[in-house]
């Protein structure tokens, strides 16, 4: 909302010192978004004069039609001699007034005037259109043409309102009162302590049964209309200056009379109307909800078929307008055109001044994709109380300026209603606040607002019609606090409870993401909506788990309507994103939750807002909500290590994935097994599954390894990429994070290597379990060091494993004899089991 200085200053004595910046402050202050002060006509320097065109001579021999004029502009020259002005606008004739800079001037933009020489003659200033004195668009898109008894000389700046200051009010979709001069005087008036002259107190005559036949059939979607009628317009009648500059100072482009003086009214008053040419209103006005299938022709000239939900205005041939957002061209206002002698201009109008349904015209809106000024302001509340005397307004500034009657008939429609009433306890902003107010400033505040109080310890608060936002008690409370000052409200840290901190499993999340970041892994945080495609692109399969996807009712993106079930979707689009833009060698990590619907789908229950909801209204909730596993995931790409005169460096491969894994398992003081496994997007041979014991079973917790190629080509991912996925809340829940401290021994270890042969699809973590197992107590660690396959010397099918074994007892030196002895029970162990035999 544009709000020039001078405009508002008509309602509210601002100091002649006030700035505009001063009243940004303010207004900001009492909870007002002024985003910026526009300063119109800043740099523009005079004389810039009125001027009477004498004689327009034509030059030949040009690209483009070029004028030569002498133009009198009086005294205003130091001669009262015609001045010699070139200019290549069609626009105007002989004895027109125009808008003359004279040399020494400076226009918008700091550009000087003074007498130059083209196209072949002296040009001693310049006539000026809208756009180079910074006006805005005036409809004309040529030079300024002023009314016939404008005074030749006259200082122009003064005329056409050049100078003045104008706030720019990002106005919040509860607040529309503030998308009129009214509304923003209000509160201007409010936060300077100053009384506030009303516009919209103007003497109304009561409805009465010679106005315009008008019938509401849907009272929901209107519940006030009002018409007025004006007759006799003069069809030369135009917009007065002030009239045009005030709208092109709020962003409006003049049309005509009867158009601008509703778009005037609007603006100052916040009730959108509209005016219809009345030769072309056949019948009763009638307001109802359109048939399916029904067509108009709004203003702009598209043809809409309307929906059974829109509102529309009607006449006996069917609707004229979509209520609301835009009239029908059908009774459009035609102006005066002077080539036709006055032929086909409107001299009678209706004026239409309606409440409508918030809900109702947000929704033709934008079902239409047809955003108006009247939409906005009817989306966001209008005044309804307002509608009277915005027609009244209007009619009279018809009356005034376009010689018009008024017509003594008035039709009001009403619906039955009342004020909103509130009851708030008088302390309630004080305890919202956690500030003393007193309830004599609780009153004072809210009757500020326009709110009627009563009451002592309990408040009844009447609702202003103009302030459809405040719906209950903390509403009332806001807009005392607002008024006071939230910069006065003191900084105040919440004392917690001695105990509290942080929850176990916010503490393994963030022992995690340390460990993660010290292995040289990157956090990347990403949005948590998937599409379905993307599990098609992974490999899963078609009854997979994580194909049940809770999907959203109003996506951010239609292509992404679902909530994921892993966290590799998102990492590897960063993946992929991150190796597009020159990052090749690419470590990332995410720890997040992951979504899982339940069997059974509830309905969540809205919980209560005026007390804390008990145990059992949160469990409700819970309940209805999916499940929510906390996950935690690595992809790898490029050089695990790189390269230099330390060495050759290496790649990112599948074992960089198991040690991330490790890594995590280590944090959670989980004991996590690998064996060999086969899942969605990574490659078969490189593998791992990741398994826990829970509850004496074994349980799958996720799987790390080097990614399917097919996947790698189908998400256009580098070469060789890896991955790995755990499921944090189960390692969580099996591990034992009570730090251990290290124990060391003082006595000497004793070492044993052995090399098992066993058949090559055995895994190596049953055959290191068996050993592990079988050695007992005093195996102090276990380690594979060697892999080994050689057809010829083991056999077809046949693998080698060799393992270093370290032996330890905690309170004597051991004996070769009990170290071999460990040794020799954990190999049988293994044969038993894996069919393990010694090698060599």
């Amino acid at each position: 909302m544009r709000v020039p200085l001078s405009w508002l200053r008509e309602y509210v004595d601002l100091s002649a010192t006030e700035t505009g910046r001063d009243v940004q402050a303010k207004l900001i202050s009492a909870g007002l978004e002024v985003e910026t002060v526009e300063h119109l006509g800043a740099d523009l320097k005079g004389p810039l004069v009125v001027g009477q065109v004498l004689t327009i001579e034509e030059l030949e021999g040009f690209k483009k039609p070029i004028r030569f004029c002498t133009v009198d502009v009086g005294r205003a020259n130091g001669t009262g001699e015609p001045q010699e002005i070139v200019c290549g606008a069609r626009n105007f004739s002989v004895g027109d007034k125009v808008v003359v800079v004279l040399p020494g001037a400076t226009l918008p933009g700091g550009f000087s005037i003074s007498a130059r020489k083209t196209y072949g003659k002296t040009s001693h200033g310049m006539i000026c259109s809208s756009d180079e004195l910074g006006m805005g668009d005036d409809g004309t898109h040529g030079i300024i043409v002023l009314p016939p008894e404008t005074e030749v000389g006259k200082d122009a700046i003064e005329l056409l309102e050049l100078v003045d200051e104008v706030l720019d009010i990002a106005v919040t979709a509860n607040r529309g009162d503030c998308l009129s001069i009214r509304g923003v005087a209000r509160e201007t008036a409010i936060a300077y302590g100053l009384p506030l002259r009303d516009p919209a107190l103007l003497d109304v005559p009561g409805p009465n049964a010679y106005g315009y036949p008008v019938k509401v059939s849907d009272p929901a979607g209107c519940d006030r209309f009002t018409a007025r009628t004006v007759t006799g317009l003069s069809p030369e009648a135009r917009s007065p200056i002030w009239l045009q500059r005030r709208l092109q100072k709020v962003g409006m482009r003049p049309i005509s009379l009867a158009v601008d003086v509703t778009n005037y009214v609007m603006m100052e008053l916040g009730q959108p109307l509209h005016a219809y040419d009345r030769h072309q209103v056949q019948g009763t006005i009638g307001v109802r909800r359109a048939q399916e299938g029904e067509k108009i022709v709004t203003l702009d000239g598209v043809e809409r078929k309307l929906h059974a939900e829109d509102l529309v205005i009607t006449d006996d041939r069917g609707p004229i307008g979509l209520a609301g957002v835009m009239g029908g061209a059908d009774t459009e206002i035609a102006d005066h055109d002077p080539s036709e002698e006055g032929a086909g201009a409107t001299t009678d109008v209706i004026i239409e001044a309606a409440h409508f349904d918030q809900v109702s015209v947000a929704r033709t809106a934008r079902r239409h994709k047809l955003s108006s000024e009247a939409s906005r302001r009817f989306e966001r509340g209008v005044d309804p109380q307002a509608a009277a005397a915005a027609a009244q307004r209007t009619v009279d500034l018809l009356v005034l300026l376009a010689g018009g009657t008024a017509e003594a008939g008035v039709t009001e429609v009403i619906a039955p209603g009342a004020p909103h009433t509130i009851t708030v306890a008088a302390d309630h902003p004080d305890k919202v606040a956690g500030v003393t107010y007193g309830r004599e400033t609780v009153v004072r505040r809210l009757q500020e607002v326009g709110c009627d109080v009563y009451g002592q310890d309990e408040l009844i608060v009447t609702v202003p019609s103009w302030r459809p936002d405040l719906t209950d008690a903390n509403d009332l409370a806001e807009e005392v606090i607002r008024l006071e000052g939230y910069e006065n409200l003191p900084s105040t840290l919440p004392q917690p409870p001695a105990g509290r901190g942080l929850t176990a499993r916010q503490r393994l999340h963030r022992r995690v993401g340390r460990a993660l970041a010290g292995a040289g892994y990157v956090e990347a945080l990403n949005y948590p909506f998937v599409s379905e495609q993307v599990f098609d692109q992974l490999g899963l399969e078609a009854d997979d788990p994580a194909r049940r996807v809770v999907k959203l009712a109003n996506p951010l993106n239609d292509e992404e309507p679902a909530l994921r079930t892993s966290l590799l979707p998102g990492l590897l689009a960063a993946l992929r994103r991150n190796d597009g833009r020159g990052s090749h060698d690419l470590a990332l990590f995410e720890t997040g939750l992951v979504f899982q619907p339940r069997d059974a789908a509830k309905v969540a229950a809205n919980l209560p807002v005026d007390r804390r909801p008990s145990p059992d209204d949160i469990a409700a909730l819970n309940a209805a909500l999916p499940d929510q596993p906390r996950h935690v995931a690595v992809v790898l790409a490029g050089a695990r290590e790189q390269a230099g005169w330390w060495g050759k460096g290496r790649p990112a491969d599948w074992a960089d994935a198991v040690e991330a894994a490790r890594t995590v398992a280590r944090e959670a003081g989980a004991e996590l097994r690998m064996r060999k496994g086969q899942y969605g997007p990574w490659h078969p041979g490189r593998c791992a599954e990741l398994t826990v014991t829970v509850d004496g079973a074994e349980r799958v917790v996720g799987h790390a390894g080097e990614l399917h190629p097919r996947v790698v080509k189908t998400l256009g991912l580098p070469a060789r990429a890896c991955a790995m996925e755990l499921d944090l809340d189960v390692l969580e829940r099996v591990g034992d994070t009570v730090p251990q401290a290290p124990s060391i021994s003082t006595f000497p270890v004793a070492t044993q290597d052995v090399a098992l042969v066993v058949d090559a699809f055995v895994p190596a973590a049953d055959v290191e379990a068996a050993l592990r197992e079988g050695a007992g107590e005093l195996l102090e660690s276990i380690r594979l060091f060697d892999v080994y396959e050689n057809a010829e010397q083991l056999g077809e099918g046949r693998k080698s494993l060799a393992y270093a074994l370290r032996f330890r007892a905690d309170d004597r030196t051991l004996t070769v004899d009990e170290a071999s002895a460990a040794r020799e029970t954990a190999v049988a162990l293994a044969a038993e089991r894996t069919g393990a035999v010694l090698r060599g």
